[in-house]
């Protein structure tokens, strides 16, 4: 190569997930690939004039990471919108912000805190009422997403919205309501959440412009955890192709800062078959590029098949009708042969989707299309088995670390210790990788996905597995790199350092393989490259980073909060809007207004009358 490499990286810890060559000196890159990785001296020889080497002070540097199943594209046009209580320690810390943010936020708009959080993670172990949230926002309209099983609706928001005592309960959701007849301002998915989502889908809009710098701005919160990759698995109101304009110019312009790979989901139930039939004239599995391609059918191939978890509640039982409207769809995509994944739950979906599966491989042979089941909590040996011998994958996300208290509350320790069962699954043979199902059930942190995979505990901090379904943390970054690559027909590609593949990698905060358990879900990246290219720079790095657009509207609780919160909120005790917002009559004697920080002390906090009042802190009484 005349021109020499265009970067070498020295003075790394490099994992390069490469069994050859695990732990090099040094890596080159060159026209956006890997074209060098081993001793420093050998790659100093194919410098040239232009070569520019950055001194990684001896950090770790890990394959840039992939999330195998998100909602990328749609959180990416309402992310500048919504208030994120992703990683906040206390309930009266994400209180403290959200008056923070009514106190910005202009009519008509809304605050919105939509999922990645679970009340578990909460210091006070639940939500907030629906009280709390008429006193902090008596104008302006509240919409929380608690998961998938409840949403919570301040007064104004009911009358946003218009539910009142004549709305009717849709199928499958409940309008909690008061002695009166009333809604209360608390939503129920029972069992479905298409109340839920067809209630936030209310909500104003932002803008085209104010979407594209939204997007711009989640991508970038993205690199900042280190993720160079996503899977888009579709999502409930987002529309092919109306809903894919804003990433589609992003990728024409030059400024996706993640490489997607999407898939389109269907939208209207009864009309599945129309859908596929329809996109499949339109774009091709592959169709596209290493920024921007298409990847086939899901999450949600027929609403029949739907069966949403929400532990709090019995599981669903699926019509009759499902494996008749599955198996029409199925052979749709398999003569066109386009990949699929489908939203699954519980063993008893698997079991009869797979009975589907099967019947159409046996005339319409499935070899080599890389289908996928999601989630797969309660799958069962046997169906584990079947998926391998079938050639199929399974997507394992984190959701249990937000819902493992309510699943071992309805089915016990015993079901909760293998759910879903991972060391099981890499035993068999059956393709594994994984993710977040961000943005609304879980938090789109994948440190935090990588904390379950190897602690395997729950946000609250229950111990859901034995060390057999545990694993260690170089199986758990393959999940969360290289195995997934299958999962978009990439392999070879990308998810390793290694000559020929591209150039995506991540430079840790702190070194992922010796923190202590508890500090990996703390972990960024502080460095992040995208085929070379600095995509996301801080620190000793920050100079080397692209400027990013402020984020947009003005008010845009982005700018204030930014996005996953590091165990605490960005709010600073000598700020008097956050005093006047946080609740306190008057800061307390031992740390003022500064309840994060207190929160996230290594102290036994959770007793607030009882640890904290004896300090003279009067700050856990709202």
């Amino acid at each position: 190569m005349t021109d020499g490499h265009d970067l070498i990286l020295v003075n790394g810890r490099f994992t390069t997930l490469d069994r050859a060559n695990p732990a090099p000196e040094a890596v080159a890159i060159a026209g956006g690939r890997f074209a060098g990785v081993g001793d420093l001296r050998d790659l100093r020889d194919g410098a040239g004039p232009a070569t520019r080497v950055i001194d990684l002070g001896g950090r770790r540097v890990i394959p840039g990471l992939i999330d195998s199943h998100m909602h990328i594209i749609r959180g990416g046009l309402n992310y500048n919108m919504e208030l994120r209580w992703d990683g906040v320690a206390s309930l009266a810390d994400a209180m403290a912000m959200l008056r923070a943010q009514v106190a910005v936020t202009p009519p008509p708009q809304w605050v919105r805190v939509v999922g990645g959080f679970t009340r578990h993670q909460f210091a006070e172990k639940r939500l907030p009422t629906i009280e709390e949230l008429n006193a902090a926002a008596p104008d302006t309209p509240v919409f929380i997403l608690h998961l998938y099983d409840r949403a919570l609706l301040n007064a104004a928001a009911l009358r946003v919205v218009g539910y009142t005592k004549d709305t009717p309960d849709p199928p499958g959701g409940e309008i909690q309501r008061d002695a009166a007849g009333n809604p209360t301002g608390l939503l129920l998915a029972r069992p479905n959440a298409t109340i839920l989502y067809a209630t936030l889908a209310r909500g104003p809009k932002l803008p085209p412009d104010y979407q594209l710098n939204s997007t711009r701005h989640f991508l970038r919160e993205m690199n900042r955890l280190g993720v160079t990759g996503v899977i888009d698995a579709g999502g409930g109101f987002q529309n092919y192709p109306e809903d894919y304009e804003i990433i589609r110019k992003l990728h024409a312009d030059g400024e996706l800062t993640l490489r997607i790979a999407y898939n389109l989901f269907t939208q209207k139930k009864g009309e599945e078959v129309a859908d596929f039939t329809r996109w499949a004239g339109m774009v091709q599995p592959g169709q596209g590029d290493d920024s921007l391609r298409h990847n086939g059918a899901g999450e949600m191939l027929v609403f029949s098949a739907a069966d949403f978890e929400d532990f709090r509640e019995p599981r669903p039982e699926l019509p009759a009708e499902m494996e008749a409207e599955l198996e029409q769809v199925v052979r749709v995509l398999v003569a066109n042969r386009w990949p699929w994944r489908l939203h699954a739950t519980y063993d008893e979906t698997i079991t009869r989707a797979l009975d589907v599966f099967e019947k159409v491989n046996r005339d319409q042979p499935i070899d080599g299309l890389h289908w996928i089941f999601d989630h797969c909590e309660t799958i069962s040996d046997r169906n584990i088995d079947r998926v391998a011998a079938l050639g199929g994958g399974i997507a394992v996300q984190h959701r249990m670390m937000y819902q493992g208290e309510d699943f071992a509350e309805r089915y016990g320790a015993e079901a909760t210790a293998h759910t879903p069962p991972i060391a099981r699954m890499l035993a068999s043979g059956a393709k594994v990788g994984a993710g977040t199902d961000a943005t609304r059930v879980a938090s789109y942190n994948p440190w935090v996905s990588l904390a379950w995979l190897v602690t395997g505990r729950t946000l609250g901090g229950l111990r859901m597995y034995p060390p057999a379904n545990r694993l260690d943390r170089e199986q758990a970054l393959r999940l969360w790199t290289e195995q997934n690559t299958w999962f978009s027909t990439e392999e070879g590609k990308k998810g390793q350092i290694k000559v020929g593949q591209l150039a995506d990698l991540a430079v840790l905060s702190e070194d992922f393989f010796s923190v202590p358990e508890e500090r990996i879900l703390h972990l960024e990246s502080v460095l992040t490259l995208l085929g070379g290219r600095v995509v996301h720079g801080a620190g000793d790095f920050a100079d080397l980073a692209p400027a990013l657009p402020a984020a947009m509207p003005d008010w845009s609780p982005v700018r204030r909060f930014g996005g996953y919160q590091r165990g605490t909120p960005r709010l600073m005790a000598d700020d008097a809007a956050t005093a006047a917002a946080c609740g306190c009559a008057s800061a307390c004697a031992v740390h003022g207004h500064a309840h994060g920080r207190a929160w996230g002390a290594e102290a036994p906090a959770t007793d607030a009358a009882g640890f904290w009042g004896a300090f003279g802190c009067g700050c856990w009484a709202i």
